[in-house]
């Protein structure tokens, strides 16, 4: 089935389209041939089939991880709406408790309800921008922390299946800022471990989190760290040594407060940030000898 016709049968369920580069962090990069939102299991559901047709398919989050090219994406972006924010705590025995997230739902407001309810383990996720499926996809992590720490269980899409699966973490192969969950797989919930703990030092933690990342990160638009911290060492620090804080590329710039992030201009170009993303890449490699590996996830160049 082409994406067309996808996209006819989602409408013909009130099933809502979209953009797509706008809706990333870095607020850079073209449409898509096709977007879908689907806002509830039933919808996925009843699209599976068709879904599996596409050849090309790239699922949407928050964009706080992805650079998508200026020119239009040749597949179908997929996107997960209202129904997929939900957060279930289970309390368990021996001080410990199940929380069940939907896969749209913000980790910051994560962190922030499970907080809340006298949790702790996960107040380093109220910094990170992206969301719960999203982030046990790539691992995400920070402030000596990851969803690895974490992680139970995750329900997955599968897309060519068609079909749930529930994967136990011991299966999904973590290691840092990757997981076995594949690019034919959709999060649809993840389920944690986390123990009891004191609410206000939760939120005292949450509190100083925040301040830290407001003094070392820079805002505006970005996708956060561009590569992966080398062992013993920051990304950012090396990128610093070499004199790359400041470096510019047209709309594309290495950011002056934090050396491992790039900024895109108001109306900037995808093209001049991955132009910048490989310059300092080769600079680094050139002065030091080191290969960093992008965090960054690069859709529809060189297609």
């Amino acid at each position: 089935m082409s994406i067309e016709n996808l996209l006819k049968s989602a409408a013909d369920l009130g099933i809502p389209s979209g953009a797509f580069g706008a809706l990333t962090t870095y607020r850079t990069g073209g449409q898509a041939r096709g977007f879908v939102t689907f806002n509830t299991r039933e919808e996925l559901v009843a699209m599976g089939a068709e879904l599996a047709t596409c050849e090309r398919i790239t699922v949407l989050g928050n964009g706080s991880n992805m650079l998508v090219a200026d020119s239009e994406y040749n597949g179908l972006v997929v996107h997960l709406g209202e129904s997929f924010t939900s957060l279930v705590i289970d309390a368990t025995a021996q001080g410990r408790a199940l929380i069940t997230i939907g896969a749209a739902l913000d980790l910051p407001i994560a962190a922030r309800r499970i907080a809340d309810s006298g949790l702790t383990g996960f107040e380093w996720a109220v910094g990170v921008p992206g969301t719960i499926g999203g982030a046990v996809t790539m691992n995400a992590g920070g402030h000596g922390s990851d969803m690895a720490a974490a992680v139970t269980s995750v329900e997955l899409w599968r897309i060519d299946e068609q079909r749930i699966d529930v994967i136990a973490a011991e299966n999904l192969q973590f290691a840092y800022r990757s997981s076995a969950i594949g690019p034919r797989d959709i999060v649809l919930s993840v389920t944690l471990r986390l123990k009891e703990g004191e609410a206000q030092a939760s939120k005292d933690q949450l509190k100083e989190i925040v301040r830290w990342r407001r003094e070392h990160q820079p805002g505006g638009s970005n996708a956060g760290s561009v590569f992966r911290n080398p062992p013993n060492e920051s990304a950012g620090s090396i990128i610093e040594r070499c004199g790359l804080k400041g470096h510019r590329i047209g709309t594309a710039q290495v950011s002056e407060k934090h050396a491992n992030f790039i900024q895109a201009d108001e109306h900037g170009s995808s093209n001049d940030v991955r132009a910048l993303i490989r310059y300092v890449h080769d600079e680094v490699l050139r002065r030091e000898g080191i290969d960093l590996v992008t965090e960054i996830r690069f859709v529809g160049f060189d297609e």
